[in-house]
Protein backbone atom coordinates (compact mmCIF):
# COMPACT_ATOMS: atom_id res chain seq x y z
CA UNK A 1 0.00 0.00 0.00
CA UNK A 2 3.04 2.21 0.44
CA UNK A 3 2.92 3.76 -3.01
CA UNK A 4 -0.39 4.90 -3.32
CA UNK A 5 1.13 8.19 -1.91
CA UNK A 6 3.31 8.26 -5.03
CA UNK A 7 0.88 9.06 -7.39
CA UNK A 8 1.02 5.39 -9.24
CA UNK A 9 -1.32 2.63 -9.15
CA UNK A 10 0.02 -0.88 -7.83
CA UNK A 11 0.74 -3.13 -10.54
CA UNK A 12 -1.90 -5.42 -8.54
CA UNK A 13 -4.64 -3.05 -8.49
CA UNK A 14 -4.39 -2.33 -12.01
CA UNK A 15 -4.59 -5.24 -12.93
CA UNK A 16 -7.25 -6.56 -10.75
CA UNK A 17 -9.41 -3.65 -12.19
CA UNK A 18 -8.80 -4.30 -15.78
CA UNK A 19 -9.51 -8.09 -15.43
CA UNK A 20 -12.80 -6.80 -13.80
CA UNK A 21 -14.49 -3.93 -15.31
CA UNK A 22 -13.86 -2.94 -18.94
CA UNK A 23 -11.41 0.37 -18.54
CA UNK A 24 -8.20 0.77 -20.09
CA UNK A 25 -4.93 1.11 -18.22
CA UNK A 26 -4.71 4.78 -19.33
CA UNK A 27 -8.28 5.06 -18.30
CA UNK A 28 -7.35 4.13 -14.73
CA UNK A 29 -4.16 5.85 -14.37
CA UNK A 30 -5.53 9.02 -15.54
CA UNK A 31 -8.50 8.66 -12.95
CA UNK A 32 -6.59 7.41 -10.25
CA UNK A 33 -4.80 10.82 -10.46
CA UNK A 34 -7.52 12.78 -10.36
CA UNK A 35 -8.97 10.49 -7.51
CA UNK A 36 -5.43 11.51 -5.44
CA UNK A 37 -6.22 15.09 -6.48
CA UNK A 38 -9.53 15.16 -4.89
CA UNK A 39 -8.86 12.44 -1.78
CA UNK A 40 -5.20 12.65 -1.41
CA UNK A 41 -5.38 10.20 1.50
CA UNK A 42 -6.27 7.28 -1.36
CA UNK A 43 -9.68 7.46 -0.09
CA UNK A 44 -13.29 8.71 -0.04
CA UNK A 45 -14.98 9.83 2.92
CA UNK A 46 -19.05 9.68 3.17
CA UNK A 47 -19.01 13.61 3.13
CA UNK A 48 -16.16 13.46 0.13
CA UNK A 49 -18.90 11.26 -1.98
CA UNK A 50 -21.59 13.30 -1.09
CA UNK A 51 -19.76 16.49 -2.00
CA UNK A 52 -18.86 14.77 -5.35
CA UNK A 53 -22.11 14.03 -5.61
CA UNK A 54 -23.69 17.54 -5.19
CA UNK A 55 -21.39 18.63 -8.54
CA UNK A 56 -22.95 16.72 -10.22
CA UNK A 57 -26.63 17.90 -9.55
CA UNK A 58 -26.30 21.38 -8.79
CA UNK A 59 -29.70 22.14 -8.83
CA UNK A 60 -30.75 19.23 -6.39
CA UNK A 61 -30.08 18.00 -3.00
CA UNK A 62 -28.53 14.48 -3.49
CA UNK A 63 -27.37 13.80 0.50
CA UNK A 64 -29.44 11.26 0.93
CA UNK A 65 -29.68 9.29 -2.13
CA UNK A 66 -25.74 9.74 -2.19
CA UNK A 67 -25.67 8.61 1.18
CA UNK A 68 -27.33 5.00 0.13
CA UNK A 69 -24.99 4.81 -2.78
CA UNK A 70 -21.85 5.56 -0.42
CA UNK A 71 -23.18 2.37 1.44
CA UNK A 72 -24.20 0.25 -0.96
CA UNK A 73 -20.64 1.03 -2.95
CA UNK A 74 -18.44 0.49 0.50
CA UNK A 75 -17.86 -3.18 0.29
CA UNK A 76 -15.73 -3.66 3.50
CA UNK A 77 -18.26 -1.23 5.37
CA UNK A 78 -15.27 0.77 6.88
CA UNK A 79 -17.21 4.33 5.92
CA UNK A 80 -14.49 4.95 3.20
CA UNK A 81 -14.17 3.85 -0.01
CA UNK A 82 -11.11 3.13 -1.88
CA UNK A 83 -9.92 3.22 -5.42
CA UNK A 84 -10.89 0.35 -6.29
CA UNK A 85 -14.24 0.03 -4.16
CA UNK A 86 -14.85 3.37 -6.20
CA UNK A 87 -14.08 2.34 -9.64
CA UNK A 88 -15.71 -0.93 -9.23
CA UNK A 89 -18.55 0.84 -8.60
CA UNK A 90 -18.08 3.36 -11.10
CA UNK A 91 -18.34 0.36 -13.76
CA UNK A 92 -21.27 -1.42 -11.98
CA UNK A 93 -23.30 1.35 -12.52
CA UNK A 94 -22.37 2.46 -15.74
CA UNK A 95 -21.12 -0.43 -17.91
CA UNK A 96 -22.22 -3.65 -15.97
CA UNK A 97 -23.97 -6.03 -17.35
CA UNK A 98 -27.78 -6.29 -16.29
CA UNK A 99 -27.58 -8.35 -13.51
CA UNK A 100 -24.78 -6.78 -12.17
CA UNK A 101 -26.40 -3.81 -12.14
CA UNK A 102 -29.86 -5.05 -10.68
CA UNK A 103 -27.88 -7.04 -7.56
CA UNK A 104 -26.51 -3.40 -7.05
CA UNK A 105 -29.71 -2.05 -7.03
CA UNK A 106 -30.86 -4.64 -4.53
CA UNK A 107 -28.07 -3.46 -2.32
CA UNK A 108 -29.08 0.12 -2.65
CA UNK A 109 -32.33 -0.56 -1.50
CA UNK A 110 -31.86 -3.37 1.47
CA UNK A 111 -31.51 -0.18 3.62
CA UNK A 112 -31.05 -2.29 6.43
CA UNK A 113 -28.51 -5.13 4.84
CA UNK A 114 -30.50 -7.89 5.87
CA UNK A 115 -30.56 -9.50 2.73
CA UNK A 116 -34.44 -8.58 1.89
CA UNK A 117 -36.41 -5.20 0.86
CA UNK A 118 -39.27 -4.25 2.70
CA UNK A 119 -41.97 -1.86 1.08
CA UNK A 120 -40.36 1.45 3.35
CA UNK A 121 -36.74 1.01 2.78
CA UNK A 122 -38.54 1.18 -1.03
CA UNK A 123 -39.96 4.48 -0.44
CA UNK A 124 -37.34 5.53 1.91
CA UNK A 125 -34.92 5.26 -1.51
CA UNK A 126 -37.52 6.70 -3.46
CA UNK A 127 -37.78 9.49 -1.49
CA UNK A 128 -33.94 10.37 -1.52
CA UNK A 129 -34.55 9.89 -5.30
CA UNK A 130 -37.41 12.18 -5.88
CA UNK A 131 -35.36 15.08 -3.85
CA UNK A 132 -32.92 15.03 -7.26
CA UNK A 133 -35.81 15.73 -9.43
CA UNK A 134 -36.14 19.38 -10.34
CA UNK A 135 -40.08 20.53 -9.74
CA UNK A 136 -40.43 21.29 -13.06
CA UNK A 137 -39.41 17.50 -14.11
CA UNK A 138 -41.80 16.14 -11.48
CA UNK A 139 -44.46 18.08 -12.92
CA UNK A 140 -44.09 16.12 -16.05
CA UNK A 141 -44.47 12.58 -14.24
CA UNK A 142 -47.64 10.22 -14.69
CA UNK A 143 -49.88 10.92 -12.10
CA UNK A 144 -49.78 7.64 -10.62
CA UNK A 145 -45.76 8.01 -9.78
CA UNK A 146 -45.81 12.00 -9.25
CA UNK A 147 -44.86 11.50 -5.48
CA UNK A 148 -42.54 9.29 -3.64
CA UNK A 149 -45.21 7.42 -2.14
CA UNK A 150 -47.48 6.91 -5.08
CA UNK A 151 -44.19 5.52 -7.19
CA UNK A 152 -43.21 3.40 -3.90
CA UNK A 153 -46.92 1.81 -4.26
CA UNK A 154 -46.35 1.42 -7.79
CA UNK A 155 -42.61 -0.91 -7.30
CA UNK A 156 -44.51 -2.79 -4.88
CA UNK A 157 -47.33 -3.57 -6.68
CA UNK A 158 -45.58 -4.35 -9.43
CA UNK A 159 -43.84 -6.84 -7.82
CA UNK A 160 -47.17 -7.90 -6.49
CA UNK A 161 -46.55 -7.82 -2.87
CA UNK A 162 -48.29 -6.86 0.40
CA UNK A 163 -47.53 -4.41 2.55
CA UNK A 164 -45.73 -6.32 5.45
CA UNK A 165 -44.04 -8.58 2.31
CA UNK A 166 -40.23 -8.55 2.22
CA UNK A 167 -38.38 -9.15 -1.37
CA UNK A 168 -36.04 -11.50 -1.80
CA UNK A 169 -32.72 -10.63 -4.42
CA UNK A 170 -33.79 -13.37 -6.63
CA UNK A 171 -37.66 -12.19 -7.06
CA UNK A 172 -36.24 -8.28 -7.04
CA UNK A 173 -33.97 -9.33 -10.10
CA UNK A 174 -36.45 -11.45 -11.90
CA UNK A 175 -39.09 -9.56 -11.66
CA UNK A 176 -37.10 -6.65 -12.45
CA UNK A 177 -35.78 -8.13 -15.49
CA UNK A 178 -39.52 -9.87 -16.59
CA UNK A 179 -40.87 -6.03 -16.41
CA UNK A 180 -39.10 -3.33 -17.92
CA UNK A 181 -41.55 -0.13 -16.13
CA UNK A 182 -40.18 -2.10 -12.89
CA UNK A 183 -36.35 -0.55 -14.05
CA UNK A 184 -37.19 2.70 -14.91
CA UNK A 185 -39.22 3.02 -11.62
CA UNK A 186 -36.26 2.05 -9.55
CA UNK A 187 -33.24 4.56 -11.04
CA UNK A 188 -32.57 7.51 -11.41
CA UNK A 189 -31.73 9.04 -14.72
CA UNK A 190 -32.39 12.72 -14.93
CA UNK A 191 -30.93 12.76 -18.75
CA UNK A 192 -34.10 10.27 -19.82
CA UNK A 193 -36.50 12.32 -17.93
CA UNK A 194 -35.26 15.15 -20.16
CA UNK A 195 -35.42 13.36 -23.35
CA UNK A 196 -38.93 12.65 -22.61
CA UNK A 197 -40.01 16.81 -22.00
CA UNK A 198 -38.47 16.94 -25.33
CA UNK A 199 -40.69 14.29 -26.79
CA UNK A 200 -43.60 15.73 -25.24
CA UNK A 201 -42.86 19.02 -26.67
CA UNK A 202 -44.97 19.78 -29.95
Amino acid sequence: MGNSKSGALSKEILEDLQLNTKFTEEMLCSWYQSFLKECPSGRITRQEFQSIYAKFFPEADPKAYAQHVFRSFDANSDGSLDFREYVIALHMTSEGKTNQKLEWAFSLYDVDGNGTISKNEVLEIVTAIFKMISPEDVKHLPEDENTPEKRAEKIWGFFGKQDDDKLTEEEFIEGTLANKEILRLIQFEPQKVKEKLKERKP
